[in-house]
């Protein structure tokens, strides 16, 4: 089963880096969101002259220098978000194309055909994870890391990224693997993700949301998410209870990607198995 995931997930890939108009745009969402909204929305240009937007960011954004140091996890978030709503498209063409058909008749796990289309999402993700956090690094007033954020901090924000990716990518690959067009699948992840998104404290804190509001944000993954990189991207090395809400919103994500992992895998067999 494996290596069938694997060959699949490289076809996949294959396709989407010898198709530029499939990189470019996600690249460009990553400059508009963190140079744009980041600059044009940032709260501290709200403050009166004279009075330090320092106070503001330190008391609403939780130490943050910046609004786009705030900022970054959230549009790492919505991208990944997005990333993973929209790869399904490729799986539904396979579909159309007969291709689906091909697999369902060939020696190998159904497994594989779900497994590939999770991680082929995952990395096309990821990367484009890297490259607006590399953005957000290089624009003026944009992301500031403290002196002690190193490599280990790095890999501590994208492994909370990379939890919140494989639960992502196991629920849309399922409703990709379900749907029979791609107007039908448009439809549906147009429904989930704008909710998913402003249900979350990707773009504000969650602190400024009515109580109803924040209920919900307290269980969404993107705000566990959002909140563990935010501690090491504005902190660096964790105190040690900083350290104990970082390890708890990973024990959040864990649980998060083994529940819509085995609900993504059963509604794909259930949907495949159907052909």
């Amino acid at each position: 089963m494996i290596g069938e995931t694997l060959i699949l997930s490289a076809r996949a890939l294959k396709k989407w880096i010898r198709n530029p108009a499939a990189v470019v745009p996600g690249l460009v969402t990553s400059i508009f969101y963190i140079a744009l909204f980041g600059s044009s929305f940032n709260p501290s240009n709200l403050v009166p002259p004279g009075v330090p937007s320092s106070a503001i960011l330190g008391l609403v954004f939780q130490g943050a220098p910046t609004y786009i140091t705030y900022l970054t996890a959230g549009v790492i978030c919505l991208i990944l978000v997005f990333n993973m709503a929209f790869g399904g498209i490729d799986l539904v063409l396979d579909r159309q194309l007969g291709f689906l058909n091909t697999l369902l008749t060939a020696p190998i796990p159904r497994a594989a055909i779900f497994l590939s289309g999770v991680v082929q999402n995952l990395v096309k993700a990821m990367f484009l994870a890297v490259l607006t956090f590399l953005i957000a690094l290089v624009i003026p007033n944009g992301l500031e890391l403290p002196s002690s954020f190193g490599v280990l901090q790095f890999l501590g924000v994208f492994l909370a990224f990379a939890l919140l990716g494989l639960g992502l990518s196991s629920v849309f690959t399922a409703i990709a693997l379900t749907v029979r067009s791609i107007d039908s699948l448009v439809a549906i992840v147009n429904f989930l993700t704008l909710p998913l998104i402003f249900m979350s404290n990707a773009l504000f804190p969650s602190s400024s949301f009515p109580t109803w509001l924040r209920d919900v944000a307290t269980v969404n993954p993107i705000t566990k998410t959002n909140e563990a990189a935010r501690i090491l991207i504005i902190n660096g090395n964790l105190s040690s209870s900083q350290l104990s809400t970082y390890a708890g919103d990973l024990v959040y994500l864990v649980v998060f990607v083994v529940i819509f992992a085995l609900i993504g895998y059963l509604a794909s067999r259930r949907a495949l198995n159907a052909q």
